[in-house]
C-alpha cells in the first residue's frame, strides 16, 4: 500500500524521538542539534529551490487565464483572470494566495450514465484547505509567543481569540485551531483514500507530509491537553528564547513528548524544500500565475536569451562541407566549385 510506508515512517520517527530523548545526554541532540540543522537545511533548501527556479527561462508568454480578456473598449473584460497590467497581475496574485481563488472555481468532471459528462464543484477542496492553511497560520504565530520575552500583544490578542474561553491564563483555554487543523488534515487524507481517481494517482511522497502533518498536531495536542505531566513550559520557554538567540541551554528535564514534537516539526522543516509543500514559494515563482495577458500588446523578449554569434547554414555547410560530401549529404555548392 502506497500509504503504509509513509505511515510507519513517521511512527518510527516518533518512536525515535521518544526514546532517545530518554537517553542521558541526547536531550541535547534532540533539543538542540537537531532543530538547528533541520532549519538550516530549510533556509539553504529553499533558497536554493527559489534560485532554481527564478534561473528557468520562460521563452513564452504563458499565463493561464478562464475569462475575458482586453479587446475593445466597450467589451467588458476580465481582470482578475486576464490581467495585462502589473496592479491586475498583483491583485490575481492576492486573490490566490489569500483566499485560493482557482481551488475556489475548481470543477470535477464525472461520466454518468448515457454517457454524459457532467461537471460539478469542489469547494469541499477548498473549504478544507482554507481550513488547513489559515488554522496552520494561527499556530504558528501563536507559537511565537515561546520565542520571544516580552510576547508582543498581538500574539496575545490572537491566543485569547482563538480560544474558546477568554481567559486570563493561556494554559486553561482550548483552542479552537487545534481542532480545525486536525479536521482539515483528516479530510484532505481521506480524499486520497476514498476518492478513487485521486487514489491512483497519489504516491508515498504525497501522504508522508499529511502523516507528518498530523503526528505534529497529535503530538502538540496531546502535550498541552492529555500528557501534560513533566511538561515544564518555564523549561520550554528557556529553551525556545536560547534558540532564537544562539544561546540554547537544557537545565530540567523535559517530558518525552515534547521532544516527540519537536523532533517531528524538524523531520518537516527539513523535509519542506525537497517536497511539493514547495508550493508555497512556488506559487510566486509560477509564469503561469504573475504573467500579464498582453502578449499582443507587448512584444515578451525572454530575459534568459544567451547572447550567441549567428552561425548561418551558408557557414555552417563551409565548416563541414566536406564530411558531408563524404557522407552523402546534399549541399548547396559542390565541393570543386567551392574550392575554386
Amino acid at each position: 500500500m502506497k500509504y503504509l510506508f509513509p505511515l510507519v515512517a513517521v511512527i518510527v520517527l516518533a518512536r525515535i524521538a521518544w526514546v532517545g530523548s530518554t537517553i542521558p545526554g541526547m536531550q541535547n541532540v534532540f533539543g538542540i542539534d537537531v532543530p538547528y540543522a533541520a532549519l538550516i537545511l530549510f533556509i539553504c533548501g529553499f533558497c536554493w529551490r527559489v534560485i532554481y527556479w527564478a534561473k528557468s527561462p520562460v521563452p513564452f508568454k504563458i499565463p493561464t487565464t478562464c475569462g475575458q480578456g482586453y479587446s475593445l473598449s466597450w467589451i467588458k473584460r476580465d481582470k482578475l483572470e486576464a490581467p495585462v497590467n502589473t496592479t491586475e497581475v498583483v491583485g490575481r496574485m492576492f486573490m490566490e494566495i489569500v483566499f485560493f481563488r482557482s481551488l475556489w472555481r475548481n470543477t470535477k468532471a464525472n461520466i454518468q450514465p448515457g454517457p454524459v459528462l457532467t461537471y460539478k464543484s469542489t469547494r469541499w477542496l477548498w473549504f478544507f484547505g482554507i481550513l488547513f492553511h489559515y488554522s496552520m497560520l494561527i499556530i504558528v504565530l501563536r507559537h511565537l509567543r515561546l520565542f520571544v520575552e516580552p510576547v508582543p500583544f498581538l500574539i496575545d490578542a490572537l491566543g485569547a481569540l482563538d480560544g474558546l474561553t477568554f481567559n486570563p491564563t493561556p494554559e486553561l483555554s482550548v483552542y479552537i485551531t487545534d481542532v480545525l487543523i486536525l479536521c482539515g488534515l483528516v479530510a484532505l487524507l481521506l480524499r486520497r483514500f476514498l476518492l478513487r481517481p485521486v487514489r491512483y494517482i497519489s504516491l508515498a511522497n504525497d501522504y508522508f507530509p499529511l502523516f507528518l502533518l498530523i503526528g505534529i498536531a497529535i503530538s502538540g495536542i496531546s502535550m498541552r491537553y492529555f500528557l501534560r505531566s513533566g511538561v515544564d513550559i518555564i523549561a520550554i520557554k528557556k529553551l525556545a528564547v536560547g534558540l532564537a538567540t544562539f544561546n540554547p541551554e537544557i537545565t530540567t528535564n523535559i517530558a518525552p513528548i515534547f521532544y516527540t514534537h519537536l523532533f517531528l516539526v524538524s523531520c518537516l522543516l527539513a523535509y519542506f524544500p525537497f517536497s511539493k509543500l514547495m508550493h508555497m514559494g512556488g506559487v510566486f515563482m509560477s509564469p503561469t500565475r504573475d504573467m500579464a495577458n498582453n502578449s499582443r500588446m507587448k512584444r515578451h523578449i525572454n530575459p534568459w536569451n544567451p547572447d550567441i554569434k549567428p552561425h548561418s547554414y551558408a557557414s555552417y555547410e563551409d565548416e563541414f562541407r566536406e564530411d558531408m560530401v563524404e557522407q552523402g549529404l546534399p549541399v548547396e555548392k559542390e565541393l570543386e566549385k567551392a574550392e575554386d
